[in-house]
């Protein structure tokens, strides 16, 4: 029983012959709970790339980006991220209230290139003891991870990081907002941000 693929993975798998390497690496490396390794990997990363879809199956790919350690690994097979205050379209946790099933990308551009992805079902929490933690949080998102795998690193390209983006809430320090929030098109209907407990 695979808790990777389905029959369309299937069908392409045995067309071009690679059904016997994709049930070696699932066998081999994928896992339902997180490794130390995972855990620091997870907990060290300022951006991750997050996977949805709506109730009917439209997808949508979102960044999602903090200061390193904003993501917590919470459990064997659960992690935790914040909602900061953005665009207030609710893309991804519209998509979430709405069909919990979710991918998670962590990638490593910079020094060792490496990827490692999370399936699972995600649940957004308005009263969570992490929003007290971490600053800005708005809304916290659980995540039961279901699948957890590494990704092959090949043609990850090596970026330099300078230096985590200026609008990464940092406790006590006041927000900075982006410039497109002041536009003549959008300040008259900018709600208000919400206070954060941290």
């Amino acid at each position: 029983m695979s808790i990777l693929f389905h029959d369309g993975n299937r069908a392409l798998q045995d067309e071009f012959g690679s059904r016997g390497l994709a049930d070696r690496l699932e066998q081999r490396l994928t896992r339902t709970t997180f490794t130390d390794d995972d855990k620091q990997f997870i907990e060290s990363a300022i951006y991750f790339f997050l996977a949805t879809a709506d109730a009917d199956g439209r997808p949508d790919c979102s960044f999602k980006g903090g200061a390193p350690g904003f993501v917590h690994v919470t459990a064997s097979s659960e992690l935790a991220f914040p909602d900061y205050d953005g665009n207030g379209m609710f893309k991804s946790l519209g998509n979430i209230g709405s069909n919990p099933h979710v991918g998670l990308l962590f990638i490593a551009m910079h020094g060792k290139p490496r990827r490692l992805r999370v399936n699972g079902t995600a649940r957004v929490e308005r009263d969570d003891p992490l929003m007290r933690e971490i600053a800005g949080a708005q809304l916290i998102v659980r995540v039961s991870a279901e699948a957890i795998f590494p990704n092959c690193p090949r043609n990850i390209p090596d970026l330099e990081l300078k230096d985590t983006s200026k609008y990464v809430p940092l406790a006590g320090e006041p927000r900075v907002e982006p410039a497109w929030k002041n536009y003549d098109a959008f300040k008259d209907v900018m709600p208000p941000r919400r206070p954060t407990p941290v």
